[in-house]
């Protein structure tokens, strides 16, 4: 359900350690409750927390931190923290419970939660997605934002889930319905709202920067900078270095909407066309060779670093013209983060 690659960003060079350093306090409403009858739950609810959320990138939770530095808000670390971790906690849910949805073998270089503990993971996954509204209320409850945070989180996991619906449904599509319109939305639901919208959104509202019109041009920046980021993720799933992106791409076995095999049907040839709607979506090493090797004939190397040369020029000129009072390192910030990225 959620998207898990990740991408270098600065600040969490710099801010992981003081992350990662809050987890304890962060976390012990969560993991303690006064019925002794729980503790045996609590104490797995602590294990699964802790396994799907640590071994992260953690750029979610750290870009939460550091956009509330940036707005001039360094008294409110803790609370910043804390709505870090809750991202985190999501992120972890999500990931639980797309595991088993693919299922998938590994995460994070490690087994999925489930192949650890069974199916009895679909209730951890529950879990987790209540653990964010249990750290929420403990830490942000006092706080001017609680609700438009508390309805942030609802509405970005609301629309995750709308994403993974419409990549679901993928599966059993023609290929003629992979559109650029189908795929955009895929990915404004799947990734780029939870990803890039919400740790800075949230920021926002804690720091009091959240009249409409800041949040509305966040939106519309940080949606763009993670439609950007998933261009990427596909192009590098095939002409990405396995060695460097850690990981050997399955989109083509997977058979999904991406970029590079809309953009492939858009510039292949009636012949071309009618062989990647033959062996698009197979499993077997021949045919995802060919499709590679389609791949690789088709102008699609150049078609994407026009994209990229194009959409980083544009969303920097957003991002320049922007008249809100924000700080544009807030959205600079994430987008030379992942611009030329290699994995």
């Amino acid at each position: 359900m959620g998207n898990s690659s990740t991408w270098h960003f600065p600040p969490v060079m710099a801010l992981r350690t003081t992350f990662l350093d809050a987890f304890q306090d962060t976390m012990k409403p969560l993991f303690s409750d006064p019925d002794v009858r729980l503790n045996s739950v609590l104490a797995r609810l602590e294990e699964s927390v802790r396994y799907n959320t640590t071994d992260g990138k953690l750029n979610r939770g750290v870009a939460v931190l550091h956009t509330t530095n940036l707005l001039g808000r360094s008294d409110k670390k803790e609370q910043a923290l804390a709505l870090g971790w809750c991202i985190e906690i999501l992120q972890g849910f999500l990931l639980v419970a797309d595991d088993i949805m693919d299922n998938s073998l590994t995460r994070r270089g490690k087994p999925c939660w489930f192949r650890k503990v069974g199916l009895s993971a679909i209730n951890d996954s529950i879990l987790l997605d209540s653990s964010v509204y249990a750290v929420l209320k403990a830490h942000i409850k006092s706080e001017p934002c609680y609700l438009d945070c508390l309805e942030l989180f609802l509405d970005v996991t609301r629309k995750t889930s709308y994403g993974q619906g419409l990549d679901l449904e993928s599966e059993s599509l023609s290929l003629s319905d992979f559109t650029m319109e189908r795929y955009s939305a895929i990915v404004q639901y799947k990734t780029a709202y939870y990803s890039f919208y919400l740790p800075v959104a949230l920021a926002m509202h804690l720091c009091g920067h959240n009249r409409p019109e800041q949040l509305e041009f966040a939106k519309l920046i940080l949606l763009q900078i993670g439609h950007y980021f998933q261009v990427q993720d596909d192009y590098l799933d095939c002409f990405g270095d396995p060695k460097v992106i850690g990981k050997i791409g399955t989109d083509i076995q997977e058979r999904k909407c991406s970029w590079l095999f809309i953009t492939a049907m858009s510039l292949a040839s009636e012949e071309e066309k009618t062989l990647l709607g033959e062996i698009y979506g197979q499993t077997d090493d021949a045919s995802v060779g060919r499709v590679k090797e389609l791949y690789h004939k088709l102008p699609l190397r150049e078609r994407y670093q026009e994209y990229c040369t194009k959409t980083y020029q544009d969303i920097s000129a957003a991002i320049a013209e922007d008249k809100s009072g924000l700080p544009k390192e807030a959205f600079s910030d994430f987008l030379d983060a992942i611009h030329k990225r290699n994995k």
